[in-house]
């Protein structure tokens, strides 16, 4: 059965529990035990798969097709475990199942309340597989104190209350704010924070506590004091180069041995760090720099295209190189020369998104990255921008676009190259859907296998012909298309094993053009880089001279 870590917030937002999560996480794998990660939401959307981009960051999607908080991304990257449908929930998810089992007449006929209806729903999603690991770690969104995660915070308190004594621990992370004036560190909001935790009946045996100054032996025994933990479980959490030093950082300052003390389990495995270490090496001592141009439309939030970033990091890694990432709005040329902008860049990744926003941009990146030989990788919307470029400038589909903008604008002005996808083939299920579908859910989500071309060069990136990637899009390129294309140089070199959907496009006769319909971001790990990423950086830094 497992042991269970909830992991908490308070003072301010976006102190890295996500992060410490994660990294406590790959820490207890590195000591031999198994790990699974989960979150757990507080707003009310269902999930963040409707949420524009500006407004929660990426979606990050699981094999099994579900839209989750990118945290899960997180996650991913630093256990290598797959994440679950079952390993995040909102809110949102939680009313619902709760109305839909009193509209079934689930809970004969009681009144529904939070307690014990809600917080009981939110048990039974901690307890999703309990039994296969040895840790469970649950991060609550928010902070407290926030009324709309409250209902998290009862149910983890009862659901420590209902377990064995010892099988549950609480870590809260919280900020140590530097003064400079008086060039003191401020203890007294952690304190307030563990307060406000006590009053709803949760005590932490660990605390985080961020800060850009050292922390003090007397101020860690301050801490301890006030707030009733052992200074030995004060970790400190500073800034760090990258956030791939986390594990190693949080090593140093002592958060896995406190964990394992706090549950009582001694002797302490021995940890191995050597693939940190290595990841480590790889971050700090590289051999030059590639720039890359991420050309997109939400550019103004990073976390927009987290795992994107994360994944061109993971690439110089495997080249001993690091990667410079520059945003660029692809608003901004959409009817201008792009060069100007997109000259001096070693690479040109253009991303997912959705609406014709921005498109035209996109559009000439794609043009401008095919003939002057940049390196250039198109991932789902991306891919599709490539395909209207090479239709239109090669082809003579002069009047080339998708059907994305057509529905939008509620009139026809493209040859649809790129189509609504109305039906396809999930396991053994036909999947069908229509525009006036709702939104929610309602894509190919998920993982689905592709079947590359013997030679092609994606099959040479990949070493293989036999691959699954997760996807998430409504629009799809049109396969009637193919010829027309193929005649013009672009080839289809990744189908679905069925032949119906395109998966990958490519130019055979350049340096690097690769444009894949799904997300292969979404499964690369600083350890284990994604082979497209890591092969994108290498022909970056060949058509550079920079090695």
């Amino acid at each position: 059965m497992a042991r269970f870590i909830f992991i908490t917030g308070g003072v301010v937002s976006s102190l890295g529990k996500g992060l410490a999560s994660a990294a406590l996480g790959a820490l207890l794998q590195a000591r031999g035990f198994s790990v699974r990660l989960r979150k757990l939401d507080p707003y009310l959307n269902v999930d963040p798969g409707t949420m524009s981009p500006f407004e929660h960051g990426e979606v990050f999607v699981t094999d099994d097709g579900a839209e989750t908080d990118l945290d899960l991304g997180h996650y991913e990257r630093f256990t290598g475990v797959a994440a679950r449908a079952t390993d995040s929930v909102s809110s949102g998810r939680i009313y619902s199942n709760v109305l839909e089992k009193e509209r079934r007449g689930d809970y004969l006929g009681k009144t529904i309340q939070v307690i014990p209806h809600v917080t009981n729903e939110i048990k039974d999603f901690i307890r999703i597989g309990e039994d296969e690991v040895d840790f469970m770690l649950c991060e609550i969104g928010g902070t407290v104190g926030d009324i709309e995660g409250l209902p998290f915070f009862e149910a983890i308190r009862q659901f420590a209350q209902d377990r064995p004594r010892g099988q549950c621990i609480f870590m809260h992370l919280t900020l140590l704010p530097w003064i400079a004036a008086s060039g003191e560190l401020k203890t007294k909001p952690t304190q307030h924070s563990v307060k406000e935790l006590r009053a709803i009946g949760i005590a932490p045996e660990i605390l985080v506590c961020r800060s850009e100054q050292p922390i003090p032996d007397k101020e860690r025994e301050k801490i301890g004091l006030f707030c009733n933990v052992r200074k030995e479980s004060v970790i400190a959490a500073y800034d760090l180069k990258s956030i791939y030093e986390a594990p190693l950082a949080y090593h140093r300052e002592g958060l896995d041995q406190a964990v394992l003390d706090a549950f009582a389990i001694s002797p302490a495995p021995r940890p191995d760090l050597r693939v940190w270490q290595d990841v480590a090496d790889r971050i700090h001592n590289t051999d030059g720099t590639v720039k890359v141009a991420i050309v997109g439309k939400y550019t103004q939030l990073e976390d927009a295209y987290k795992s994107i970033k994360e994944a061109l990091t993971h690439g110089g890694m495997a080249n001993r190189v690091k990667v410079d990432v520059e945003w660029v709005d692809s608003e901004v040329f959409d009817s201008e020369d792009p060069a100007p902008y997109l000259e001096g860049f070693h690479a040109i990744l253009v991303p997912g998104g959705f609406g014709e926003r921005g498109t035209e941009g996109k559009i000439k990146a794609a043009q401008f990255a095919r003939t002057r030989g940049i390196p250039y990788l198109g991932i789902c919307l991306g891919m599709q921008m490539a395909v209207i470029e090479a239709a239109r400038n090669v082809a003579g589909l002069t009047a080339a676009g998708s059907e994305e903008f057509d529905h939008e604008a509620g009139a026809t002005r493209f040859e649809p190259v790129v189509y609504h996808l109305k039906e396809w083939v999930q396991g053994n299920e036909k999947v069908t859907r229509k525009p006036s579908d709702a939104k929610g859910g309602t894509m190919r989500l998920g993982a689905y296998d592709a079947v590359l071309s013997e030679g092609s060069r994606v099959a040479r990136a990949y070493g293989g012909t036999a691959i699954d990637e997760r996807h998430r899009h409504r629009y799809e390129v049109d396969t009637k298309y193919r010829e027309t294309l193929e005649a013009a140089g672009l080839k289809f070199s990744g189908m679905s094993p069925d032949g119906r959907l395109p998966e990958i496009v490519e130019w055979a006769d350049h340096p690097w053009f690769i444009g894949v319909q799904f997300h292969p971001e979404l499964k690369s790990k600083p350890f284990a880089p994604h082979p497209l990423f890591a092969d994108f950086i290498r022909a970056a830094v060949e058509t550079s001279r920079l090695v």
